[in-house]
């Protein structure tokens, strides 16, 4: 039988203190085990990326917060409906978000005559932000300074906002 390494030592001397950390990030104890695993062994893999002169604990720590924001994005990116339709300009709303009531389907209306009555230069960028696009991928694709793009974002945001400012959505 082969003795465990001080690599090895190390790594299960942190658990408790990982553990903790995975149940800051997670506020969910399953989760935070499931973390917790999977952090252990993708160090164990990675070990020979580890060098000596380097805080263990904060390399630890860094492969496990990265590993929590690469999962979250995961999560949000399969919860993103992305529209195939024609229409670029169509917003996207959850499944369960209530608007297919004919109230919903004329505020929908509503807010996509606005929309649609933006210039290029800020309808594309806005569509293409409520589409679920990054700043930097529509600034790519457009071949603009994401500064730009930032800017058009926000004067679209508040232009429709200014247009709809006498709508009121109602919960029941």
């Amino acid at each position: 039988m082969k003795t465990k390494s001080s690599f090895e030592n190390r790594l299960l001397g942190l658990q408790d203190n990982m553990f903790n950390f995975a149940l800051t990030l997670t506020a969910d104890r399953e989760d935070a085990k499931d973390l917790l695993q999977e952090t252990t062994l993708r160090v164990l893999d990675n070990r020979e990326k580890y060098y000596e002169n380097v805080n263990f604990k904060g390399w630890v720590f860094t492969i496990m917060h990265n590993i929590f924001v690469n999962n979250y994005r995961k999560i949000v990116r399969s919860q993103t409906i992305i529209d195939k339709t024609e229409n670029l300009y169509h917003l996207n709303l959850p499944q369960d978000s209530g608007f297919n009531t004919p109230d919903g389907a004329y505020t929908i209306k509503e807010i996509n005559k606005a929309i649609a009555s933006f210039t290029d230069e800020y309808k594309v960028p806005f569509s293409m932000h409520v589409s679920g696009y990054k700043y930097e991928e529509i600034a790519q694709q457009l071949g603009l300074p994401i500064g730009t793009v930032k800017s058009r974002i926000f004067f679209a945001r508040k232009r429709l906002q200014e247009m709809l400012k006498d709508f009121r959505y109602y919960t029941e």
